[in-house]
């Protein structure tokens, strides 16, 4: 009954407090990449637990609050300069529309006024969602703040509550640690730092093939990272089919194959290099991890999404830990070689 009670109440404040999970999560997230700096102001260098907490949150403000008000700043403008030129952006669209109309390979596209007014609308039913997300991101930063200050003041205490609580043996405790920090580094560090890569590249190849505004295209490649299997190609590929359609053909052949080839390959580079250091997370968990997060978090969920999806993982590895039975023998070797006792030589696989 005592356990049920529990799990009653639980539940109950999960429910009524699920609109500032993803606060809660931020300041998990905080509080796992600054528990190293917070030790060794606190610990080593002895400062007050408050001062050291403070000076965290507007480091946090600075890096990364900062820069998301810089980029909003410069991005509301464009757009609203995009959307109040109608003319010279219906412009540009009956060109492309022209040209693909002429080509027989995309002649069969519905390109009417019609169908681009209903693609249109559509669009626009996002919107409301879009900035009810920006309020929520707003909220939850505030909340992830609040929250990360006394999860560092109280480090220490905190840290010894949850050791306690976790009802696994020393060896699982560790593993559980070790993975989880693996985890929060990679997808929180890893992803902006690869959207980041790859929208600063692709800004330099719109402006070298002569496209307008490259910072603000580069700035939604960046975004358009997040997109599960397409990713960078829905905006490197209108952008080549525009230049194409203006008769810039040699341009938009040179930006399609600069985005295919230098634009798609920094992801590898970087899951190879970087990303390899902080935590090697299938490129699987990261492509539906953000289609889960996007679900459950809106933006927020680009980061919490693989998250969640790979405490999964994280957590069965454990149980097997813990409850799992002695595994049967699995030959780990691929070569054609059949073992042998010690001492004979191997015999080759006809």
């Amino acid at each position: 009954m005592l356990i049920l009670i529990i799990l009653a109440i639980c539940i109950l404040i999960f429910t009524s407090l699920f609109y500032y999970l993803p606060g809660f999560l931020g300041a998990i997230t905080l509080y796992i990449l600054f528990r190293k700096i917070n030790y060794k102001l606190t610990e080593e260098k002895r400062w007050n637990k408050s001062a050291a907490s403070i000076l965290l949150i507007l480091l946090t403000i600075v890096f990364l609050v900062g820069p998301l008000y810089l980029l909003i700043n410069y991005m509301v403008p464009q757009v609203t300069e995009v959307i109040s030129n109608k003319d010279e952006l219906m412009q540009k669209f009956d060109s492309v529309k022209s040209y693909l109309k002429s080509s027989p390979y995309f002649s069969n596209i519905d390109l009417s006024d019609s169908a681009l007014m209903q693609t249109l609308q559509r669009a626009a039913k996002f919107i409301p969602n879009i900035l009810n997300s920006v309020a929520e991101v707003g909220v939850n930063l505030l909340v992830a703040l609040f929250v990360l200050y006394f999860m560092l003041v109280s480090s220490k205490k905190l840290e010894e509550t949850i050791y306690h609580a976790i009802p696994f043996t020393k060896a699982s405790k560790a593993e559980l640690w070790k993975e989880f920090d693996m985890m929060v580094k990679s997808n929180a560090i890893g992803i902006p730092i690869l959207a980041m890569c790859q929208g600063i590249v692709a800004g330099l190849g719109y402006w070298f093939f002569g496209l307008e505004s490259p910072i603000f295209l580069g700035i939604l490649t960046a975004v358009s990272t997040i997109i599960p299997i397409l990713g960078t190609m829905v905006v490197y590929l209108p952008a080549a089919l525009f230049l194409l359609a203006n008769g810039q053909s040699g341009s938009a052949i040179g930006l399609a194959l600069y985005g295919i080839i230098i634009i798609g390959s920094i992801d590898n580079v970087l899951r190879f290099t970087i990303l390899k250091k902080l935590g090697d997370v299938h490129p699987l968990i990261t492509v539906f991890g953000v289609l889960l997060g996007l679900n459950l978090f809106g933006m927020l969920g680009l980061i919490f999404g693989p998250l969640i999806l790979s405490c999964v993982g994280v957590l069965l590895k454990v149980y097997s830990i813990e409850f799992g039975k002695s595994a049967p023998e699995i030959i780990q070797s691929t070569s054609l070689i059949e073992p042998k006792s010690v001492g004979e030589k191997p015999d080759i696989i006809e």
